[in-house]
């Protein structure tokens, strides 16, 4: 049994436990989202077509991970008149896993994953005390963040990651045990012109690792909220 479901502007040919990457979908890990919009069901030597049918057929599907797309560059420039722009962009993307497709007016069991159950008990702890939140938002960011993920550390972009990895550096506990020797020598041998010590990157990889939010994520959360991290 196959489904065409449609999502994100595009149709996808899905069946249980495949994969596919959409456009992205607000979840967690582990959350089950169901999609209502199918264009089309095949069973067997059975195909339906009826829009009527179709309402009361509901695929199932669980979020497998959050990532984001291959960088895209948009170059423009207009000639004879010194200007030109250039401007990155990744698209956010969200990778699922189709549990099941459900006939009949069938509904999925709607489950939360892990991080969204942190979530909620944070948001209950927030309820009962003002210094709770600054808890609550620690354990959450304690628990989804992953320590291979060298991007959070403020001043890492995609570019100078690349070159970390390549170097062997892959995790913040790599860049937390640098002494200052460490510093000069990668400074030196992968060109970072003092941006690791200006970045303070060992600083910020003992920060993470002590279970603290990344800083320019704090940052942004403290000017949108008002309220000191």
């Amino acid at each position: 049994m196959f489904a065409v479901i449609k999502t994100g502007g595009k149709q996808f040919r899905v069946a249980a436990n495949d994969r596919i990457t959409t456009a992205k979908i607000e979840g967690n890990p582990g959350d089950t989202v169901a999609f209502g919009t199918v264009l089309m069901l095949t069973d067997g030597e059975k195909t339906t077509l009826d829009a009527k049918a179709l309402s009361e057929i509901t695929v199932a599907a669980e979020i497998v991970e959050q990532a984001r797309g291959e960088k895209v560059i948009a170059f423009k420039k207009r000639r004879r008149q010194n200007s030109k722009r250039k401007r990155g962009f990744r698209a956010e993307l969200t990778v699922i896993r189709i549990t099941d497709i459900l006939t009949g007016g069938k509904k999925p069991e709607m489950k939360k994953g892990e991080a969204s159950a942190v979530a909620l008990q944070a948001g209950s702890t927030e309820a009962k005390g003002k210094t709770a939140p600054k808890a609550a938002k620690a354990a959450v960011t304690s628990e989804a963040l992953d320590a291979s993920n060298l991007s959070l550390i403020s001043g890492v972009g995609p570019t100078i990651e690349k070159k970390l990895r390549a170097a062997g550096i892959t995790s913040w506990n790599d860049i937390a045990s640098w002494s200052e020797a460490d510093v000069a020598k990668w400074d030196e041998e992968l060109k970072l012109r003092g941006r690791a010590t200006r970045e303070e990157w060992v600083e910020q990889a003992k920060e993470l690792l002590a279970g603290k939010p990344p800083r320019a994520k704090a940052d942004q959360a403290e000017q949108a909220s008002g309220e000191d991290y």
